[in-house]
Protein backbone atom coordinates (compact mmCIF):
# COMPACT_ATOMS: atom_id res chain seq x y z
CA UNK A 1 0.00 0.00 0.00
CA UNK A 2 1.51 3.39 -0.98
CA UNK A 3 2.22 5.89 1.79
CA UNK A 4 0.62 9.29 2.22
CA UNK A 5 3.87 10.97 1.20
CA UNK A 6 4.16 8.91 -1.98
CA UNK A 7 0.56 9.59 -3.04
CA UNK A 8 0.78 13.31 -2.34
CA UNK A 9 4.09 13.61 -4.20
CA UNK A 10 2.80 11.63 -7.18
CA UNK A 11 -0.66 13.16 -7.61
CA UNK A 12 -0.78 16.61 -5.98
CA UNK A 13 1.06 19.92 -5.70
CA UNK A 14 0.76 20.32 -1.92
CA UNK A 15 3.69 21.96 -0.13
CA UNK A 16 5.79 20.36 2.60
CA UNK A 17 3.96 22.37 5.26
CA UNK A 18 0.62 21.16 3.90
CA UNK A 19 1.78 17.55 4.04
CA UNK A 20 2.94 18.01 7.63
CA UNK A 21 -0.56 19.30 8.51
CA UNK A 22 -2.10 16.21 6.90
CA UNK A 23 0.24 13.96 8.89
CA UNK A 24 -0.77 15.75 12.08
CA UNK A 25 -4.43 15.30 11.18
CA UNK A 26 -4.00 11.60 10.39
CA UNK A 27 -2.19 11.06 13.70
CA UNK A 28 -5.25 12.45 15.51
CA UNK A 29 -8.23 11.34 13.47
CA UNK A 30 -8.73 8.00 15.23
CA UNK A 31 -10.44 10.20 17.82
CA UNK A 32 -12.91 11.55 15.25
CA UNK A 33 -13.52 8.08 13.79
CA UNK A 34 -14.31 6.55 17.18
CA UNK A 35 -16.55 9.41 18.27
CA UNK A 36 -18.42 9.25 14.95
CA UNK A 37 -18.71 5.44 14.84
CA UNK A 38 -17.62 5.96 11.23
CA UNK A 39 -14.91 5.23 8.66
CA UNK A 40 -12.82 8.15 7.49
CA UNK A 41 -11.18 8.52 4.09
CA UNK A 42 -9.01 11.51 3.24
CA UNK A 43 -9.39 12.69 -0.38
CA UNK A 44 -7.00 15.21 -1.96
CA UNK A 45 -7.55 16.80 -5.40
CA UNK A 46 -4.95 15.87 -7.99
CA UNK A 47 -2.59 18.39 -9.55
CA UNK A 48 -4.83 18.81 -12.62
CA UNK A 49 -7.98 19.32 -10.51
CA UNK A 50 -10.05 16.71 -12.34
CA UNK A 51 -9.79 13.86 -9.85
CA UNK A 52 -9.43 13.05 -6.17
CA UNK A 53 -6.91 10.58 -4.71
CA UNK A 54 -7.48 8.86 -1.35
CA UNK A 55 -4.29 9.20 0.70
CA UNK A 56 -5.33 7.80 4.11
CA UNK A 57 -8.07 5.74 5.73
CA UNK A 58 -9.22 5.04 9.30
CA UNK A 59 -11.71 2.51 10.64
CA UNK A 60 -13.56 2.98 13.95
CA UNK A 61 -12.90 0.95 17.08
CA UNK A 62 -16.43 1.72 18.29
CA UNK A 63 -18.57 0.41 15.44
CA UNK A 64 -18.73 -1.70 12.26
CA UNK A 65 -16.74 -0.60 9.23
CA UNK A 66 -18.33 0.67 6.03
CA UNK A 67 -15.44 -0.48 3.84
CA UNK A 68 -14.34 -4.07 3.58
CA UNK A 69 -11.52 -3.11 1.21
CA UNK A 70 -8.69 -0.62 1.60
CA UNK A 71 -9.39 2.67 -0.15
CA UNK A 72 -5.91 4.19 -0.04
CA UNK A 73 -4.61 4.95 -3.53
CA UNK A 74 -8.02 5.02 -5.24
CA UNK A 75 -8.71 7.73 -7.80
CA UNK A 76 -12.19 9.11 -8.56
CA UNK A 77 -13.08 11.82 -11.07
CA UNK A 78 -14.78 15.05 -10.01
CA UNK A 79 -18.54 14.81 -10.42
CA UNK A 80 -18.82 11.18 -9.40
CA UNK A 81 -19.13 12.06 -5.70
CA UNK A 82 -21.05 15.36 -5.45
CA UNK A 83 -20.57 15.63 -1.67
CA UNK A 84 -16.79 15.75 -2.12
CA UNK A 85 -17.12 18.46 -4.75
CA UNK A 86 -19.48 20.55 -2.60
CA UNK A 87 -17.33 20.30 0.53
CA UNK A 88 -14.14 21.17 -1.34
CA UNK A 89 -15.59 23.98 -3.44
CA UNK A 90 -17.73 25.58 -0.74
CA UNK A 91 -15.50 24.85 2.26
CA UNK A 92 -18.36 23.57 4.42
CA UNK A 93 -19.49 20.31 5.96
CA UNK A 94 -21.96 18.62 3.62
CA UNK A 95 -24.49 16.14 4.97
CA UNK A 96 -27.12 16.19 2.24
CA UNK A 97 -28.09 13.12 0.28
CA UNK A 98 -29.68 9.73 0.85
CA UNK A 99 -27.70 6.81 2.31
CA UNK A 100 -25.60 4.82 -0.13
CA UNK A 101 -25.92 1.04 -0.37
CA UNK A 102 -22.71 -0.98 -0.37
CA UNK A 103 -23.01 -4.75 -0.48
CA UNK A 104 -26.54 -4.53 0.99
CA UNK A 105 -25.32 -2.23 3.78
CA UNK A 106 -26.77 1.30 4.07
CA UNK A 107 -24.02 3.91 4.57
CA UNK A 108 -24.49 7.55 5.49
CA UNK A 109 -21.86 9.70 3.78
CA UNK A 110 -20.73 13.12 4.98
CA UNK A 111 -17.90 15.33 3.74
CA UNK A 112 -15.68 17.49 5.96
CA UNK A 113 -13.30 20.00 4.35
CA UNK A 114 -9.74 19.99 5.68
CA UNK A 115 -8.60 23.59 6.04
CA UNK A 116 -5.17 25.02 6.75
CA UNK A 117 -4.46 28.76 6.91
CA UNK A 118 -7.62 29.57 5.02
CA UNK A 119 -7.06 27.05 2.20
CA UNK A 120 -8.98 23.80 1.75
CA UNK A 121 -6.41 21.05 1.22
CA UNK A 122 -8.80 18.15 0.84
CA UNK A 123 -11.94 16.48 2.15
CA UNK A 124 -12.59 13.81 4.78
CA UNK A 125 -15.39 11.46 3.75
CA UNK A 126 -17.12 10.24 6.90
CA UNK A 127 -18.97 6.98 6.22
CA UNK A 128 -21.29 5.52 8.86
CA UNK A 129 -22.59 1.95 8.67
CA UNK A 130 -26.35 2.27 9.40
CA UNK A 131 -27.06 -1.45 9.60
CA UNK A 132 -26.82 -1.50 13.41
CA UNK A 133 -28.38 1.89 14.10
CA UNK A 134 -30.61 1.94 17.17
CA UNK A 135 -31.93 4.51 19.61
CA UNK A 136 -28.72 6.17 20.86
CA UNK A 137 -27.79 6.14 24.53
CA UNK A 138 -26.46 9.11 26.48
CA UNK A 139 -22.93 7.84 25.80
CA UNK A 140 -23.49 7.66 22.04
CA UNK A 141 -25.14 11.09 21.95
CA UNK A 142 -22.14 12.57 23.76
CA UNK A 143 -19.81 10.85 21.31
CA UNK A 144 -21.71 12.20 18.30
CA UNK A 145 -21.91 15.75 19.67
CA UNK A 146 -18.17 15.71 20.36
CA UNK A 147 -17.50 14.35 16.86
CA UNK A 148 -19.61 17.17 15.40
CA UNK A 149 -17.57 19.77 17.30
CA UNK A 150 -14.28 18.25 16.10
CA UNK A 151 -15.53 18.11 12.51
CA UNK A 152 -16.39 21.83 12.62
CA UNK A 153 -12.92 22.58 14.00
CA UNK A 154 -11.28 20.59 11.18
CA UNK A 155 -13.37 22.49 8.65
CA UNK A 156 -12.31 25.77 10.26
CA UNK A 157 -8.62 24.76 10.39
CA UNK A 158 -8.40 24.88 14.21
CA UNK A 159 -7.94 21.15 14.75
CA UNK A 160 -5.60 19.37 15.23
CA UNK A 161 -3.55 21.53 17.59
CA UNK A 162 -0.19 22.12 15.92
CA UNK A 163 1.72 22.84 19.13
CA UNK A 164 0.43 19.87 21.11
CA UNK A 165 3.07 17.29 22.02
CA UNK A 166 1.28 13.97 22.55
CA UNK A 167 2.64 10.45 22.52
CA UNK A 168 -0.18 8.88 20.51
CA UNK A 169 0.86 5.34 21.44
CA UNK A 170 0.44 6.13 25.14
CA UNK A 171 -2.43 8.61 24.83
CA UNK A 172 -5.88 7.57 26.12
CA UNK A 173 -8.43 6.43 23.54
CA UNK A 174 -12.13 7.21 23.38
CA UNK A 175 -13.04 3.77 24.72
CA UNK A 176 -10.68 4.10 27.70
CA UNK A 177 -12.85 6.78 29.25
CA UNK A 178 -14.45 10.05 28.11
CA UNK A 179 -15.48 13.10 30.12
CA UNK A 180 -17.37 16.03 28.59
CA UNK A 181 -16.95 19.44 30.20
CA UNK A 182 -18.79 22.70 29.68
CA UNK A 183 -17.04 26.02 29.13
CA UNK A 184 -16.49 26.45 32.89
CA UNK A 185 -14.88 23.05 33.37
CA UNK A 186 -17.98 21.46 34.92
CA UNK A 187 -18.53 17.78 34.08
CA UNK A 188 -21.68 17.30 32.01
CA UNK A 189 -21.06 13.62 31.20
CA UNK A 190 -18.59 10.93 32.29
CA UNK A 191 -18.49 7.48 30.70
CA UNK A 192 -18.49 4.42 32.98
CA UNK A 193 -14.81 3.75 32.23
CA UNK A 194 -13.84 7.33 33.08
CA UNK A 195 -15.77 7.15 36.35
CA UNK A 196 -14.04 3.86 37.22
CA UNK A 197 -10.66 5.48 36.56
CA UNK A 198 -11.46 8.28 39.00
CA UNK A 199 -12.73 5.80 41.56
CA UNK A 200 -9.27 4.21 41.29
CA UNK A 201 -7.86 7.57 42.38
CA UNK A 202 -10.10 7.58 45.47
CA UNK A 203 -13.19 9.44 44.28
CA UNK A 204 -16.24 8.36 46.28
CA UNK A 205 -18.87 10.52 44.55
CA UNK A 206 -20.09 11.08 41.00
CA UNK A 207 -18.13 13.28 38.59
CA UNK A 208 -21.13 14.88 36.89
CA UNK A 209 -21.85 18.36 38.22
CA UNK A 210 -18.41 18.86 39.75
CA UNK A 211 -15.46 20.92 38.55
CA UNK A 212 -13.06 18.37 37.08
CA UNK A 213 -9.93 20.46 37.59
CA UNK A 214 -10.49 21.05 41.30
CA UNK A 215 -11.68 17.47 41.83
CA UNK A 216 -8.55 16.09 40.18
CA UNK A 217 -6.23 18.40 42.12
CA UNK A 218 -7.86 17.42 45.44
CA UNK A 219 -7.47 13.71 44.66
CA UNK A 220 -3.87 13.92 43.47
CA UNK A 221 -0.80 13.66 45.64
CA UNK A 222 -0.06 16.81 47.69
CA UNK A 223 1.17 19.63 45.47
CA UNK A 224 1.71 23.32 45.88
CA UNK A 225 1.67 26.57 44.00
CA UNK A 226 2.20 26.46 40.25
CA UNK A 227 2.02 22.66 40.01
CA UNK A 228 -1.37 22.59 41.71
CA UNK A 229 -2.73 25.41 39.55
CA UNK A 230 -1.39 23.81 36.35
CA UNK A 231 -3.18 20.55 37.15
CA UNK A 232 -6.43 22.40 37.83
CA UNK A 233 -6.14 24.23 34.52
CA UNK A 234 -5.23 21.11 32.51
CA UNK A 235 -8.01 18.96 33.96
CA UNK A 236 -10.41 21.83 33.31
CA UNK A 237 -9.73 21.42 29.60
CA UNK A 238 -8.43 24.92 28.86
CA UNK A 239 -5.31 23.73 27.04
CA UNK A 240 -4.51 20.71 24.83
CA UNK A 241 -2.23 18.77 27.13
CA UNK A 242 -1.62 15.30 28.53
CA UNK A 243 -0.59 14.40 32.07
CA UNK A 244 -0.71 11.64 34.67
CA UNK A 245 -2.43 11.84 38.03
CA UNK A 246 -1.49 9.55 40.91
CA UNK A 247 -3.44 9.06 44.12
CA UNK A 248 -4.43 6.24 46.49
CA UNK A 249 -2.13 3.85 44.63
CA UNK A 250 -3.88 4.49 41.32
CA UNK A 251 -2.46 6.17 38.21
CA UNK A 252 -4.64 7.73 35.51
CA UNK A 253 -3.52 9.36 32.26
CA UNK A 254 -5.57 12.40 31.24
CA UNK A 255 -5.65 14.10 27.87
CA UNK A 256 -7.56 17.37 27.51
CA UNK A 257 -8.91 18.56 24.14
CA UNK A 258 -10.52 22.03 24.13
CA UNK A 259 -13.55 22.30 21.84
CA UNK A 260 -13.95 25.51 19.81
CA UNK A 261 -16.32 24.56 16.99
CA UNK A 262 -17.09 28.19 16.05
CA UNK A 263 -13.92 29.80 17.32
CA UNK A 264 -15.30 30.15 20.86
CA UNK A 265 -14.45 27.84 23.73
CA UNK A 266 -17.67 25.90 24.38
CA UNK A 267 -16.30 23.02 26.43
CA UNK A 268 -13.73 20.26 26.41
CA UNK A 269 -13.16 16.58 26.02
CA UNK A 270 -11.02 14.83 28.60
CA UNK A 271 -9.92 11.28 27.80
CA UNK A 272 -8.97 9.18 30.83
CA UNK A 273 -7.12 5.88 30.97
CA UNK A 274 -6.40 3.81 34.06
CA UNK A 275 -2.70 2.86 33.76
CA UNK A 276 -2.23 1.68 37.34
CA UNK A 277 -1.24 -1.89 36.49
CA UNK A 278 0.94 -0.77 33.60
CA UNK A 279 2.92 1.61 35.82
CA UNK A 280 3.17 -1.04 38.54
CA UNK A 281 4.74 -3.49 36.08
CA UNK A 282 7.09 -0.79 34.77
CA UNK A 283 8.23 -0.03 38.32
CA UNK A 284 8.78 -3.72 39.00
CA UNK A 285 10.90 -3.99 35.87
CA UNK A 286 12.86 -0.88 36.82
CA UNK A 287 13.45 -2.30 40.30
CA UNK A 288 14.53 -5.62 38.82
CA UNK A 289 16.88 -3.92 36.36
CA UNK A 290 18.36 -1.76 39.12
CA UNK A 291 18.86 -4.84 41.30
CA UNK A 292 20.61 -6.73 38.51
CA UNK A 293 22.90 -3.78 37.78
CA UNK A 294 23.69 -3.46 41.47
CA UNK A 295 24.57 -7.17 41.64
CA UNK A 296 26.94 -6.80 38.68
CA UNK A 297 28.48 -3.73 40.33
CA UNK A 298 29.08 -5.60 43.58
CA UNK A 299 30.48 -8.64 41.79
CA UNK A 300 32.87 -6.35 39.94
CA UNK A 301 33.97 -4.75 43.22
CA UNK A 302 34.49 -8.15 44.84
CA UNK A 303 36.52 -9.39 41.88
CA UNK A 304 38.68 -6.28 41.99
CA UNK A 305 39.25 -6.90 45.70
CA UNK A 306 40.30 -10.48 44.95
CA UNK A 307 42.65 -9.24 42.23
CA UNK A 308 44.20 -6.72 44.64
CA UNK A 309 44.76 -9.45 47.24
CA UNK A 310 46.41 -11.65 44.63
CA UNK A 311 48.71 -8.80 43.63
CA UNK A 312 49.73 -8.30 47.27
CA UNK A 313 50.42 -12.00 47.59
CA UNK A 314 52.40 -12.00 44.33
CA UNK A 315 54.73 -9.28 45.60
CA UNK A 316 55.55 -11.39 48.66
CA UNK A 317 56.44 -14.50 46.68
CA UNK A 318 60.10 -15.47 46.34
CA UNK A 319 59.45 -17.97 43.55
CA UNK A 320 59.27 -16.54 40.05
CA UNK A 321 56.97 -19.37 38.98
CA UNK A 322 54.59 -18.69 41.85
CA UNK A 323 54.64 -14.97 41.13
CA UNK A 324 53.88 -15.60 37.44
CA UNK A 325 51.00 -17.93 38.35
CA UNK A 326 49.45 -15.31 40.63
CA UNK A 327 49.86 -12.61 37.97
CA UNK A 328 48.00 -14.84 35.50
CA UNK A 329 45.22 -15.27 38.05
CA UNK A 330 45.03 -11.49 38.44
CA UNK A 331 44.50 -11.10 34.69
CA UNK A 332 41.83 -13.79 34.59
CA UNK A 333 39.93 -12.23 37.46
CA UNK A 334 40.34 -8.79 35.86
CA UNK A 335 38.83 -9.89 32.55
CA UNK A 336 35.70 -11.15 34.32
CA UNK A 337 35.50 -7.93 36.35
CA UNK A 338 35.55 -5.88 33.13
CA UNK A 339 32.47 -7.73 31.84
CA UNK A 340 30.56 -7.24 35.10
CA UNK A 341 31.49 -3.54 35.16
CA UNK A 342 30.07 -3.14 31.65
CA UNK A 343 26.90 -5.06 32.58
CA UNK A 344 26.41 -2.85 35.65
CA UNK A 345 26.01 0.14 33.32
CA UNK A 346 23.49 -1.45 30.94
CA UNK A 347 19.72 -1.83 31.15
CA UNK A 348 19.78 -5.42 29.89
CA UNK A 349 22.07 -8.44 29.95
CA UNK A 350 23.77 -7.46 26.68
CA UNK A 351 27.03 -5.64 26.10
CA UNK A 352 28.92 -4.01 23.25
CA UNK A 353 31.92 -6.34 23.30
CA UNK A 354 34.26 -4.06 21.33
CA UNK A 355 34.79 -1.93 24.43
CA UNK A 356 35.47 -5.02 26.54
CA UNK A 357 37.95 -6.35 23.97
CA UNK A 358 39.84 -3.04 23.94
CA UNK A 359 40.02 -2.97 27.73
CA UNK A 360 41.16 -6.59 27.92
CA UNK A 361 43.84 -5.88 25.33
CA UNK A 362 45.02 -2.83 27.27
CA UNK A 363 45.04 -4.72 30.58
CA UNK A 364 47.03 -7.66 29.25
CA UNK A 365 49.60 -5.38 27.61
CA UNK A 366 49.98 -3.32 30.75
CA UNK A 367 50.50 -6.29 33.04
CA UNK A 368 52.36 -8.66 30.75
CA UNK A 369 54.99 -7.13 28.53
CA UNK A 370 57.81 -4.66 28.69
CA UNK A 371 58.86 -4.89 25.03
CA UNK A 372 57.81 -3.00 21.92
CA UNK A 373 54.84 -5.11 20.84
CA UNK A 374 52.16 -3.06 19.09
CA UNK A 375 48.52 -4.14 19.22
CA UNK A 376 45.54 -3.51 16.98
CA UNK A 377 41.89 -4.55 16.87
CA UNK A 378 39.93 -4.70 13.63
CA UNK A 379 36.32 -5.54 12.86
CA UNK A 380 33.51 -5.55 15.38
CA UNK A 381 32.29 -8.14 17.87
CA UNK A 382 28.91 -6.40 18.04
CA UNK A 383 26.40 -6.83 20.83
CA UNK A 384 26.76 -10.03 22.85
CA UNK A 385 24.72 -11.50 25.68
CA UNK A 386 26.27 -11.82 29.11
CA UNK A 387 26.50 -15.62 28.91
CA UNK A 388 28.69 -15.23 25.80
CA UNK A 389 30.62 -12.12 26.85
CA UNK A 390 31.98 -13.48 30.13
CA UNK A 391 33.63 -16.69 28.82
CA UNK A 392 34.72 -14.90 25.64
CA UNK A 393 36.54 -12.26 27.71
CA UNK A 394 38.36 -15.07 29.53
CA UNK A 395 39.27 -16.76 26.23
CA UNK A 396 40.55 -13.52 24.74
CA UNK A 397 42.65 -12.82 27.84
CA UNK A 398 44.27 -16.27 27.66
CA UNK A 399 45.00 -16.02 23.93
CA UNK A 400 46.58 -12.57 24.27
CA UNK A 401 48.63 -13.62 27.27
CA UNK A 402 49.74 -16.80 25.50
CA UNK A 403 50.84 -14.82 22.44
CA UNK A 404 52.82 -12.31 24.48
CA UNK A 405 54.43 -15.02 26.57
CA UNK A 406 55.44 -17.45 23.85
CA UNK A 407 55.65 -15.48 20.60
CA UNK A 408 58.05 -12.76 21.71
CA UNK A 409 61.06 -12.55 23.97
CA UNK A 410 61.15 -10.30 27.06
CA UNK A 411 62.41 -7.27 25.11
CA UNK A 412 61.34 -8.26 21.60
CA UNK A 413 59.35 -6.07 19.23
CA UNK A 414 56.46 -7.26 17.11
CA UNK A 415 52.77 -6.88 16.37
CA UNK A 416 49.64 -8.53 17.68
CA UNK A 417 46.23 -8.15 16.01
CA UNK A 418 42.76 -9.17 17.17
CA UNK A 419 40.07 -9.25 14.49
CA UNK A 420 36.36 -10.04 14.65
CA UNK A 421 33.89 -10.83 11.88
CA UNK A 422 30.20 -11.60 12.21
CA UNK A 423 28.31 -13.55 9.56
CA UNK A 424 25.15 -15.57 9.09
CA UNK A 425 26.36 -18.78 7.43
CA UNK A 426 28.18 -21.36 9.60
CA UNK A 427 31.92 -21.06 9.41
CA UNK A 428 34.01 -23.66 7.65
CA UNK A 429 37.30 -23.46 9.43
CA UNK A 430 40.07 -21.24 8.11
CA UNK A 431 38.40 -20.48 4.80
CA UNK A 432 35.30 -18.88 6.32
CA UNK A 433 36.70 -15.37 6.64
CA UNK A 434 37.73 -15.40 2.98
CA UNK A 435 34.44 -16.71 1.60
CA UNK A 436 32.03 -14.92 3.94
CA UNK A 437 29.54 -12.77 2.06
CA UNK A 438 29.51 -9.35 3.68
CA UNK A 439 26.06 -8.65 2.21
CA UNK A 440 24.38 -11.53 4.06
CA UNK A 441 22.43 -11.00 7.25
CA UNK A 442 24.80 -10.77 10.26
CA UNK A 443 24.71 -11.90 13.87
CA UNK A 444 24.72 -15.68 13.62
CA UNK A 445 28.37 -16.65 13.94
CA UNK A 446 31.41 -14.79 15.22
CA UNK A 447 34.84 -15.46 13.76
CA UNK A 448 37.72 -14.24 15.93
CA UNK A 449 41.39 -14.35 15.01
CA UNK A 450 44.38 -13.49 17.19
CA UNK A 451 47.52 -13.25 15.05
CA UNK A 452 51.11 -12.38 15.91
CA UNK A 453 54.33 -12.15 13.90
CA UNK A 454 56.46 -13.80 16.56
CA UNK A 455 58.61 -16.88 16.57
CA UNK A 456 55.77 -19.27 15.69
CA UNK A 457 54.79 -22.62 17.17
CA UNK A 458 57.46 -25.22 18.04
CA UNK A 459 57.75 -28.26 15.79
CA UNK A 460 55.20 -30.95 16.58
CA UNK A 461 53.05 -28.64 18.71
CA UNK A 462 49.40 -29.77 18.87
CA UNK A 463 47.07 -27.01 20.17
CA UNK A 464 44.29 -29.53 20.79
CA UNK A 465 46.43 -31.49 23.24
CA UNK A 466 48.81 -28.92 24.72
CA UNK A 467 48.80 -29.19 28.46
CA UNK A 468 49.42 -25.65 29.74
CA UNK A 469 46.61 -24.16 31.80
CA UNK A 470 45.90 -21.23 29.47
CA UNK A 471 45.17 -23.39 26.43
CA UNK A 472 43.12 -25.79 28.56
CA UNK A 473 40.95 -22.85 29.64
CA UNK A 474 40.58 -21.72 26.00
CA UNK A 475 39.60 -25.19 24.77
CA UNK A 476 37.15 -25.76 27.60
CA UNK A 477 35.40 -22.41 27.25
CA UNK A 478 35.46 -22.19 23.44
CA UNK A 479 34.22 -25.69 22.70
CA UNK A 480 32.27 -26.41 25.86
CA UNK A 481 30.63 -23.29 27.25
CA UNK A 482 30.52 -21.30 24.01
CA UNK A 483 29.74 -24.25 21.75
CA UNK A 484 32.31 -23.19 19.13
CA UNK A 485 35.59 -24.38 17.62
CA UNK A 486 39.21 -23.50 18.33
CA UNK A 487 42.33 -23.95 16.22
CA UNK A 488 45.89 -22.64 16.14
CA UNK A 489 47.96 -22.64 12.92
CA UNK A 490 51.06 -21.05 11.45
CA UNK A 491 50.40 -17.55 10.09
CA UNK A 492 51.12 -17.05 6.35
CA UNK A 493 53.80 -14.40 7.01
CA UNK A 494 55.30 -16.03 10.06
CA UNK A 495 54.07 -16.18 13.60
CA UNK A 496 50.90 -17.85 14.84
CA UNK A 497 47.23 -17.45 14.03
CA UNK A 498 44.50 -18.54 16.43
CA UNK A 499 41.00 -18.99 15.01
CA UNK A 500 37.81 -19.10 17.09
CA UNK A 501 34.35 -19.70 15.62
CA UNK A 502 31.49 -19.06 18.04
CA UNK A 503 27.72 -19.15 17.45
CA UNK A 504 26.06 -16.00 18.83
CA UNK A 505 22.38 -16.47 17.93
Amino acid sequence: MPSLNELVRRHTTLTGADVEWLHLLVSEWQLLSDLSFADLVLWIPTWDGIRYVSVAQMRPNTGPTSYQDDMVGHLVPRGRRPLLDAAFDEGRIVREGDPEWREEVPVRVESIPVRREGRVLGVIARNTNLLTVRTPSRLELTYLQSASDLAQMIAAGTFPYAGEQVDMDAAPRVGDGLIRLDAEGIVTYASPNALSAYHRLGLTTDLVGGHLGRTTAELSLPSRGAVHEALVKLASGWAPRQTEVEAQGGVVTLRAIPLKPKGVHTGSLVLARDVTELRRRERELMTKDATIREIHHRVKNNLQTVAALLRLQSRRMDSEAARAALDEAVRRVGSIAIVHETLSQNLDERVAFDEIADRVLSMVMELSHEGQVTTRRSGSFGILSADVATPLAMVLTELLQNALEHAFGPKAAGSLEVSALRGRAPATGMGWSDSWNGGAKPDEYLLITVQDNGRGMPEGFDPQKAGNLGLQIVRTLATGELGGTFDMVAAPDGGTKVVLEIPVR
